[in-house]
């Protein structure tokens, strides 16, 4: 991958009170008869270890699902741009967590409408509450909701650290370059088990 440029691509230290963060890894997008279907299911396996970690290290795993109400009333401009996002109209089997990565009855669940985790959400708060320093994203895609997600903690005060094979997208070329530059300007960007290493050291 290339370099970055010169005044680009700080280092943001990982804290030590992280949280992992699944964002939307929903059945809508392994569906191969459904438009939002990703290529690979590759990145959904390597969160379900990311998340195993977590739990091992006993640290706390927040998940996301996107639910629009009747007639995606509350999908606002977003299921308009993206009328795929239909099929998340409602609480259906589109919407349902994947079972690699399945919430435990003890883990926060968040219903969300648009790209980031903390928009219109209790994230923030929540995070704020529990004195977590970083969030550990695993999720898609990574030029949506993952990338969103990112900017936000980076706005928010939180450092994001973006697991290379557990966020997914529609082409490669999407996901490798929308990692770039998250690298770039708004969050750390690691390899699945450099991660697996920080969250145990964590514990």
């Amino acid at each position: 991958m290339a370099e970055f440029s010169t005044g680009f691509g700080g280092a943001l230290a990982l804290g030590r009170r992280p949280v992992v963060l699944s964002i939307d890894l929903m059945r809508a997008y392994y569906d191969p008869a459904g438009p939002l279907c990703l290529p690979s299911t590759a990145s959904l396996e390597a969160a379900g270890r990311v998340v195993a970690a977590a739990r091992e290290a006993a640290i706390p795993v927040v998940h996301t699902r996107t639910i629009f109400g009747p007639g995606g009333i509350d999908g606002g401009l977003f299921i308009r741009k993206v009328p795929a996002l239909t099929m998340l109209i409602g609480d259906n089997d589109m919407n349902a967590i994947m079972p690699q990565v399945a919430p435990r009855a003890d883990e926060l669940v968040l219903v969300k409408q648009y790209a980031s985790a903390f928009f219109g959400t209790t994230l923030t708060s929540t995070l704020q509450a529990s004195g977590i320093d970083t969030v550990v994203i695993v999720g898609v895609s990574t030029s949506g909701c993952v990338r969103a997600t990112a900017v936000d903690a980076l706005q928010y005060g939180i450092v994001a650290a973006v697991v290379r094979d557990a966020v997914g997208d529609r082409t490669q070329a999407t996901h490798e370059s929308n990692l770039f530059d998250l690298g770039a300007k708004y969050a750390e960007v690691l390899d699945e088990a450099d991660i697996i290493r920080y969250l145990g050291q964590s514990r």
